[in-house]
């Protein structure tokens, strides 16, 4: 006579016999409604395989039954994305930068797609409302080291600064410490004379030494006055907008080592109408000349 099958004491459920630490297995087949989902979802999936681009072969993939390729559908509503900005992409490669503002419609439509565009491609290092951060100037000021119009906005969009391409906006400042063109303390007096310049407390002696330093160093770039020179792309000193801090062992470090930041040349990345509505845009940010 067979052996009858041991029940669970709490859910009364027969046992498989097997137990583990004291646990007990019980002999509970799954659901019946579960197990057919199961299966239908393996029937789905092998449909799915047969009709969609699915596996992999030594020269593509299948193709599947219906055809679909995700790369097409792309290419399609991306053209009549453009096809429904009504031909205001157009314009606007043709329009001159200086006239955009003319057209409120173009105006509109640049500003849009220059929002896009930036977020896109320079919040990571502008800050997505344009504020910038140390080392990455604010955009929404009225301080430009290369200068603010429209035409300069773009010019710098498209060349970057300091990149490999022959008409980039390049500017190097001297390591003044790092190749010890200055003594630290020619160095230190020279910070001191910055800080005069832009009004902030500084030791007066200490700052009258460091001005013959600046006169025969830095005014070539700077200016006499420390008013900069955007076609240098040199920084105004007297305004207290600092790219690198404006404190003294700010102002220090980069008499030190020149510092001297890197902008990509968007021309080798993005069209030539995505650069100008980006140039709008930042032209209309507030602090554009």
């Amino acid at each position: 006579m067979s052996k009858r099958p041991e029940l669970d004491a709490v859910t009364g459920v027969e046992t498989t016999g097997h137990e583990w630490d004291g646990i007990k297995e019980l002999n509970k087949p799954l659901p019946r409604w579960w197990l057919n989902t199961f299966y239908v979802c393996i029937l789905w999936a092998v449909g799915y395989w047969m009709v969609y681009p699915a596996w992999p072969t030594l020269n593509g993939y299948t193709p599947g039954l219906l055809g679909y390729s995700q790369r097409e559908t792309l290419a399609r509503e991306a053209k009549a994305a453009t096809q429904a900005q009504g031909g205001l992409r157009d314009l606007l490669a043709r329009t001159p930068l200086a006239d955009v503002r003319n057209n409120p419609e173009l105006l509109r439509f640049a500003t849009a797609g220059g929002t896009s565009s930036f977020q896109t491609n320079c919040a990571p290092c502008h800050g997505r409302g344009a504020q910038g951060a140390v080392g990455y100037p604010n955009l929404n000021d009225d301080d430009w080291l290369w200068g603010g119009s429209v035409e300069d906005i773009h010019k710098t969009i498209e060349v970057g600064i300091r990149t490999e391409q022959t008409n980039t906006r390049l500017s190097q400042m001297p390591r003044f410490g790092v190749d010890k063109l200055l003594s630290p303390e020619e160095i230190a007096v020279s910070a001191e004379f910055v800080l005069a310049l832009s009004g902030q407390a500084h030791d007066a002696a200490a700052a009258a030494k460091g001005g013959q330093i600046y006169s025969e160093q830095c005014a070539a770039c700077h200016g006499e006055t420390g008013k900069g020179n955007s076609e240098l792309g040199s920084p105004n000193l007297t305004d207290r907008i600092w790219l690198y801090g404006g404190s003294k062992p700010e102002i220090t470090e980069s008499i030190q080592t020149g510092r001297g930041g890197m902008m990509p040349a968007w021309a080798r990345r993005l069209d030539p109408v995505t650069m100008k509505a980006i140039a709008v845009y930042v032209h209309n940010l507030g602090g554009g000349k």
